[in-house]
């Protein structure tokens, strides 16, 4: 059997970036549309890839002949069936036919009403920075928590997993304008471990990032923060879930679900937007620490000359 990884690979995200059909819409463009309601775990969306990629065919095979054709088990694609909003495979499957006919019918799919899979990916991302842009129109919160963070020490940022890559970012700017920075990026004991010291320490706030999938063990990192005495800031997806129950405050963002690994223009740019905040919090300790390291990186030479 296939990993995990190695499913997502064959398969294309169809999840985000969801927009209305046009007139005519491409046989592709339909069933995107029809598969592009819930989050799709990764069989499914090996199963939907499959029927994106031959339509004209697999709209009338048996479940038997679809499950093994695929890979997977029958119970798979029932649950599939379920998990896009019919009763069943026969239900799934008349819909299927019905547009794998309009597309035998058809003279043939212009060009230029085929779909583009990145050209739909940075579609979904500009709207969900579209949003993000609307979400600014009122910064009071982004900038009551960044003053938050910067007055903080020290200062936990999280990020398991996924969102590891997040955290890092993060820590990494912050660690330019911030005294005393703890990056976690393992859970389990590690992660506690990290949470007790930083309020030991004197730390008030937690920063975490939370990208699906969300992992048990960012969800036990949380509580036992918050059972420490840790406040806790969190930027995850619009899915929400329990984590964000967790939170003390939550940044949710657009995230880009329409290629193989997910796309995070929006939480990025939220990280961004907090670490501006920080940076605006204390402007003296800023100005001192951003010249204090611009004189140790040209003493070192950590840059290339421009």
């Amino acid at each position: 059997m296939p990993s995990p990884q190695q499913t997502r690979a064959q398969a294309s995200a169809i999840t985000a970036g969801k927009t209305a059909p046009e007139a005519g819409a491409s046989p592709t463009s339909q069933l995107r549309e029809l598969f592009d309601g819930p989050r799709l775990s990764p069989g499914h969306r090996r199963i939907a890839q499959y029927l994106i990629e031959h339509i004209t065919e697999a709209a009338f095979l048996s479940i038997t002949d679809l499950a093994e054709r695929v890979g997977v088990s029958q119970p798979s694609v029932t649950r599939f069936a379920a998990a896009v909003g019919f009763s069943g495979y026969p239900a799934l499957r008349e819909k299927l036919q019905s547009i794998a006919l309009g597309t035998l019918g058809s003279p043939g799919t212009p060009a230029e009403q085929r779909a583009n899979e990145l050209q739909a990916a940075v579609d979904a991302e500009i709207e969900n920075l579209e949003n993000l842009r609307r979400d600014f129109a009122d910064p009071d919160q982004v900038i009551r928590i960044g003053r938050a963070l910067s007055a903080s020490t020290p200062l936990t940022v999280m990020g398991l997993r996924i969102s590891a890559s997040l955290a890092e970012y993060f820590a990494y700017g912050a660690r330019r304008i911030h005294p005393d920075v703890r990056l976690v990026t393992r859970g389990g004991t590690v992660a506690y471990d990290a949470m007790l010291q930083s309020r030991e320490a004197g730390g008030t706030w937690v920063l975490a990032f939370g990208m699906p999938r969300h992992a048990q063990e960012s969800l036990t990192a949380v509580r036992v923060a918050r059972s420490a005495g840790l406040r806790v800031a969190l930027i995850t997806d619009l899915g929400l879930g329990p984590l964000a129950d967790e939170a003390d405050v939550v940044f949710a963002t657009g995230t880009g679900s329409r290629l193989v690994f997910d796309s995070y223009a929006a939480p990025g740019l939220m990280a961004a937007a907090l670490l501006q905040a920080m940076t605006d919090a204390d402007p003296e300790r800023t100005q001192a620490r951003l010249e204090e390291y611009e004189q140790i990186a040209d003493q070192h030479q950590f840059f290339l000359k421009d």
